[in-house]
C-alpha cells in the first residue's frame, strides 16, 4: 500500500476552492458551535430581510427557469449531444433515472410526503382549515413546490455542465458555465469564487437533507426502540451514518450510488405499493387526478404569487424556501448529474428532468398524502395537529393506522437510511470533483473529508434550531446561487449560438452527412 503524502493528496486538488471552501466551513461550524444564539438570530434576520427585499426575485427568477427548460427542450439546439455526437449513454436509462431522482429528492420526499399535505390542510393560507378548499390548496401548493420548478432549477447546472464539460472538454465544476462570458479567466479568482460559492451550496443543501433524515430515523427508532427523540441522539444519528455513508464514498460512484440508488428504488417502490393496495386506493387516485387538474389549471398565477401583506409568513416558510432549497441543491444535482448524463441530448435531459421525477413525486404525495388525508377527513383520526407540532413523524404516524404497521415503518425507516448515505455519499463526491478543479476522480481522504463535513455542518443545522434554522439557511444561500444560475443560463444560450455558427454547428446528435463525416 502506498504511503499518503501531502504532495500526493494535494496532486489533484485545486488549493484554492478546497482550502477556501473548508474555511468557510470550519468557520460556519465554529461559529455556530460556539455562538448558537447569536448565529440563530443572524440567519433569522437575513431570511426575514430576504423574504421582504426579494421574494418576488426568488418568484420571477424560479418561474423564468422553467421557462427556459422549456424552451431549451423544443428549441433547435434540442439534439445537441453531451459529447461527441456518436456518443452513447455511460448508464442505462432506468439506473440514470433512477440516480437523479434519488439525488434530487430523496429524504425531503419521505419527510414532506406526508407533513406536508398535512398541514396546508389545517393551515393553508387562502382558506378556512379543515374545509374543501382547504383540501385544494393542499394539493396545489404541494404539488407546486414538488413539480415542475424544482427539477428546471436544477437543469440549469446539470445541462450547462454536462455540455461544457463532455462536448467542449472543460473541467467538471460549476466555473466552466461562465466559459462563454468570461473564457479562460475561469481558471482565476471569478472561477475559484463560483467553486466555493457552490461547494459551500451543495454543504448546506445537503446538510438540510440529513438534518430531515436524522430527525425521521430518531423517531422510527422512538417506536422501535424506545429511545427519546432529542436533538443529541439526532447527532448521534448523524455522525453514524455519516460513517457509513463514508465507506460507501470509498467504494465510488459504479459501485456506491448505483447499487444504494437501485436497492432503494425497490424498498421505496415496495412500500409506494403497499400503501396503495391495504390504503384509501379510490381516495389516492381522486387526490393524484385532483391534485395534478389542479396544479395545471393554476400554475401560472401560483408561480408568481405574492403576499404582499406578509412576505416573511407563509410563504417564506413554504415556497421560498424550497425556492432557496432547491437553488442550495442545484450544484450538488448539477454536478452530480452532468457526471451521469455523458451521451444524452439535450431533449433527452430536459424531458427526463422535468416530466420523470415531477411524475414520481406526485404519485407519492397522493399515495401518502392522499393516504394521511383520508384518515384526517374520512376516520376522524387527528393526524393534521399532531404532523405540524413535530413534523418528524408524519409518515411513522400514518403507517401505525395501516396493516402491518410494524414492517412497514421499518422499512420506512430504512428508505430514509439509505436515502441519507446516497445524498451524503452524492453530496461528498460532488464537492470533491469541485475542489479538485472537476477531476472526475479526486483522492478519496478528500471524499472522506467532504463527508463528514456535511454530517457536522447538518449537526449544527439542528443544534441552531432543527427545521427553522434549516429554511432560514436554504433562503440565506439560495439567493447569491439563483444569480449563477441566471447567468449560467446566459451563457448556456450564447454557447450553442456559438456552436450553430460554426461549419457543421448544425449537426445532431445523429450522424453527421457532411463531407468531412463521410471522410
Amino acid at each position: 500500500m502506498r504511503k499518503i503524502t501531502f504532495a500526493r493528496l494535494t496532486s489533484k486538488m485545486q488549493p484554492t476552492v478546497f482550502f477556501g471552501s473548508a474555511a468557510v466551513v470550519v468557520a460556519f461550524c465554529l461559529f455556530g458551535g460556539l455562538y448558537t444564539d447569536t448565529a440563530a438570530s443572524i440567519f433569522e434576520s437575513l431570511r426575514t430581510a430576504i423574504s421582504h427585499l426579494f421574494g418576488w426575485y426568488y418568484l420571477l427568477a424560479a418561474t423564468g427557469f422553467l421557462v427556459f427548460a422549456v424552451w431549451l427542450g423544443v428549441s433547435r439546439h434540442a439534439r445537441l449531444r453531451m459529447g461527441g455526437n456518436d456518443e452513447r449513454p455511460e448508464f442505462g436509462t432506468v439506473a440514470w433515472l433512477t440516480m437523479l431522482f434519488a439525488a434530487g429528492m430523496g429524504i425531503g420526499l419521505v419527510f414532506w410526503g406526508v407533513a406536508e399535505p398535512l398541514t396546508h390542510y389545517l393551515e393553508p393560507p387562502d382558506a378556512d382549515p379543515r374545509t374543501a378548499e382547504a383540501l385544494r390548496q393542499s394539493l396545489r401548493y404541494t404539488f407546486f413546490h414538488w413539480g415542475l420548478h424544482p427539477w428546471a432549477i436544477y437543469l440549469i447546472l446539470a445541462l450547462g455542465l454536462a455540455y461544457f464539460h463532455f462536448r467542449k472538454g472543460l473541467p467538471l465544476a460549476p466555473r466552466s458555465v461562465l466559459h462563454p462570458l468570461i473564457g479562460d479567466r475561469i481558471h482565476g479568482p471569478i472561477g475559484h469564487a463560483t467553486d466555493i460559492l457552490c461547494t459551500v451550496g451543495t454543504l448546506l443543501g445537503v446538510a438540510t437533507s440529513l438534518g430531515l433524515g436524522a430527525m425521521q430515523i430518531n423517531e422510527g427508532l422512538t417506536r422501535f426502540l424506545g429511545i427519546p427523540s432529542t436533538v443529541a441522539m439526532q447527532l448521534v444519528i448523524i455522525a453514524s451514518i455519516t460513517a457509513v455513508a463514508t465507506l460507501s464514498v470509498v467504494i465510488g460512484l459504479q459501485g456506491g450510488v448505483r447499487r444504494l440508488s437501485m436497492a432503494n428504488l425497490w424498498l421505496a417502490g415496495g412500500l409506494w405499493l403497499f400503501v396503495l393496495v391495504v390504503g384509501p386506493t379510490l381516495f389516492i387516485a381522486e387526490t393524484f387526478v385532483s391534485g395534478l387538474g389542479i396544479y395545471l389549471q393554476s400554475l401560472p398565477v401560483t408561480s408568481l404569487r405574492l403576499d404582499l401583506k406578509d412576505p416573511s409568513g407563509w410563504q417564506a416558510t413554504w415556497t421560498l424556501f424550497y425556492w432557496g432549497w432547491w437553488i442550495s441543491w442545484s450544484p450538488f444535482v448539477g454536478v452530480f448529474v452532468a457526471r451521469i448524463s455523458r451521451g444524452r441530448t439535450v431533449r433527452e435531459m430536459v424531458v427526463a428532468m422535468l416530466l420523470v421525477p415531477t411524475t414520481a413525486s406526485f404519485a407519492w404525495f397522493a399515495v401518502f398524502g392522499g393516504t394521511a388525508l383520508s384518515l384526517e377527513i374520512e376516520r376522524g383520526v387527528d393526524l393534521a395537529q399532531r404532523v405540524i407540532e413535530t413534523p418528524a413523524i408524519s409518515l411513522h404516524a400514518t403507517l401505525d393506522h395501516l396493516p402491518l404497521a410494524t414492517v412497514s415503518t421499518a422499512v420506512g425507516t430504512l428508505v430514509i437510511i439509505i436515502f441519507f448515505i446516497t445524498s451524503s455519499d452524492s453530496g461528498s463526491l460532488v464537492d470533491d470533483m469541485v475542489t479538485s478543479g472537476g477531476h472526475p476522480e479526486p483522492p478519496k481522504p478528500q471524499r472522506v473529508f467532504w463527508a463528514c463535513a456535511e454530517g457536522a455542518v447538518a449537526g449544527v443545522l439542528l443544534v441552531l434550531g432543527g427545521l427553522t434554522a434549516m429554511q432560514n439557511a436554504a433562503i440565506s444561500l439560495g439567493l447569491p446561487m439563483s444569480v449563477l444560475l441566471v447567468v449560467a443560463s446566459v451563457a448556456l444560450v450564447r454557447a450553442f449560438r456559438a456552436e450553430r455558427r460554426q461549419p457543421g454547428g448544425k449537426a445532431t446528435g445523429k450522424r453527421r452527412r457532411n463531407k468531412s463525416a463521410a471522410e
